[in-house]
């Protein structure tokens, strides 16, 4: 294989080509599908979710002004980790801390660069088997798949998704402007859906409810025995109460707070949904809800192939988070848990592998006709299936591209500084990502219904016999007392972003310290905020368990990974700085 170890990236991306590729990374038609879920699982907090993804994209707003402003100065390669080494590079006196700013934040980058695509794969593991199950129930159980079948899927889905990103940045884009526009029509239709059904079904009226065992919607009441439990035929399908002429009992809606225990099940109306109940689990759901907004920074690592850096990417920047987040999330999230009810509960929504697939049958079965929401389900199952390949692809390219920045410095092995000669893609760096993140992305399938998603034993009983299907599913106590593992890789990669976020906040400050453009708000102001809101977040895995937010084990283990990357990276830099004869502080100013 040809390569080049000297040479540039090809400049070829104009304005929509690197907005494009960042509104691929956040892609709301993936992350309403997949983190929903996570969400769902934070314990009591749920109600506030719709709030903290309005923190989090005040955070991030903050923070992509801060990377638009510094993308102004230096345009180039290796985003955050570029313009760290910049500001102290020409700041009149920090300047000797150039080399180690550019390699703490470098190394926290890889935090986040390098665990978020095997969230990405997991997650598509996921996905995948809650389509197989609706397909082929007797094969796959929709709402709890076989973990051994979703790490067969994550594995075939990274190694594809990194040829894609091994070909170059040109095809990706192709690809990432296709799937935008895809997906962001297919969520806006269901949006619109779900905010019907809530509309058109008041409290009393005749709905349709969900079974979680039969992965179906029906508009009667269910028979139940003289333990409260559901009678079923042979095939699982629940049978329909019935009345003294024996017709089926209709089904009528109600819209239940909580329930008996305390557990949240559906907001009674719309100012419900937008409040902020509790700060507290405000700022859990926001610390989930990271993860849905990242991806607008990407663009910064792509400033070797823009055609006008210094004018297109800050407008990509903060183009791409405005339209996906403050538009697409704002609208979708609003109206997924507006439609909740006693029909389809939070609770319901918290042990299922996807409750928009859930929610999309039922709401297409009230509108189309029973029977037809499951095909309504598919169509939409296929864009996101299409914004799964966006935003793993992006979030590929943008990881190897800063690997490959610290590879052309020798602040990691120095084959990650080579350019695939035909292509001039980093691929060296895209084929490690690719094995990490399989890797990593199976450890996150290992429990993904652990702790608070754990199925109860009726559910485990009932799923298909096979190793694809259940192989892994223990008791329903067993599972409850350990991790979510999906939800920890998850944590472990926002901190990785906050920790980044807030480290470039810091760098902007300093970048614009004395500077002949300082300007108070956006260069003050707007990093402080951003920087104090980023340590919150952070703050909040360790003291939000003890407070009572959310779930305790998730938080703790992701603090874990974090410390043992941080003493790693101790390690490293000190052996790699004797090794190349390099000292920690810059002693000769370029």
């Amino acid at each position: 294989m040809a390569e080049k170890t000297t040479g540039e990236m090809k400049a070829t991306l104009g304005l929509t080509g690197l907005t494009m590729n960042a509104m691929a990374l956040i892609a709301p038609g993936a992350f309403l599908w997949l983190t929903f879920y996570g969400q769902a699982t934070e314990g009591a907090t749920s109600p506030s979710m719709w709030i903290g993804i309005v923190f989090a994209l005040l955070l991030c707003l903050a923070t992509a002004v801060c990377y638009a402003e510094m993308a102004k100065l230096y345009p180039g390669t290796g985003s955050s980790y570029y313009f760290a080494e910049q500001a102290f590079l020409n700041h009149d006196k920090a300047w000797r801390f150039a080399r180690l700013s550019k390699f703490i934040v470098g190394w926290a980058s890889h935090l986040y660069y390098w665990i978020y695509p095997a969230v990405m794969v997991a997650t598509t593991g996921i996905f995948v088997g809650y389509v197989t199950g609706t397909l082929w129930p007797n094969f796959m159980n929709a709402s709890n798949p076989g973990p051994a079948f979703m790490m067969l899927v994550a594995i075939i889905f990274t190694f594809g998704v990194a040829y894609i990103a091994s070909r170059g940045v040109t095809g990706s884009t192709a690809v990432n402007i296709a799937i935008n526009v895809i997906q962001i029509s297919a969520l806006l239709v269901f949006s619109i859906m779900a905010i019907h059904y809530r509309i058109g079904h008041p409290e009393g009226a005749g709905a349709f409810q969900w079974d979680a065992t039969s992965a179906d919607a029906y508009n009667c009441e269910f028979q139940t025995d003289a333990k409260s439990n559901i009678v079923r035929d042979a095939s699982m399908t629940p049978l329909c109460k019935k009345d003294a002429s024996g017709a089926p009992v209709p089904y009528h809606i109600s819209y239940p707070t909580n329930d008996s225990m305390g557990n949240f099940l559906s907001h009674p109306n719309a100012k419900s949904v937008i409040s902020i109940h509790n700060f507290g689990w405000m700022f859990v759901q926001a610390n989930v809800a990271i993860l849905i907004l990242v991806g607008f920074e990407s663009v910064t690592s792509m400033g070797g192939e823009a055609i006008n850096a210094k004018r297109d990417v800050p407008i990509a920047v903060i183009v791409s988070l405005l339209v996906q987040g403050a538009f697409c999330y704002l609208v979708e999230y609003f109206a997924a848990n507006y439609a909740l009810s006693s029909g389809y509960t939070m609770q319901s929504a918290s042990g299922s592998a996807a409750p928009i697939g859930d929610m999309m049958v039922l709401i297409g079965d009230a509108v189309f006709g029973p029977g037809h929401g499951r095909i309504f389900m598919l169509i939409e199952a296929f864009t996101v299936f299409l914004a799964l390949i966006g935003t793993t692809l992006s979030c590929i390219n943008t990881g190897a591209r800063v690997t490959y920045a610290m590879g052309k410095d020798q602040e990691v092995p120095e084959h990650f500084g080579i350019l695939h000669d035909k292509t001039l893609s980093p691929h060296k760096a895209i084929w490690t990502l690719a094995v990490i993140s399989a890797v990593l992305g199976c450890v996150g399938l290992l429990m993904v219904f652990g702790d608070a998603g754990a199925p109860t034993d009726a559910a485990i009983q009932a799923l298909p016999h096979g190793f694809w299907s259940s192989f892994g599913y223990l008791t329903h106590d067993k599972m409850a007392a350990l991790p979510n593992t999906w939800t920890t890789i998850t944590l472990a990669s926002n901190f990785g972003t906050f920790l980044l976020y807030g480290l470039s906040c810091l760098t902007c400050i300093v970048c614009f310290h004395k500077h002949p453009k300082f300007n108070f708000v956006k260069h003050m102001i707007i990093p402080i905020f951003g920087l104090v809101a980023n340590l919150v977040c952070m703050s909040f895995y360790l003291i939000g368990p003890f407070m009572g937010y959310g779930t305790k084990m998730e938080p703790y283990l992701a603090l874990a990974i974090a410390a043992v990357w941080a003493i790693y990276g101790g390690i490293y830099f000190a052996m790699n700085s004797k090794k190349t004869g390099r000292t920690t502080l810059v002693t000769t100013r370029a």
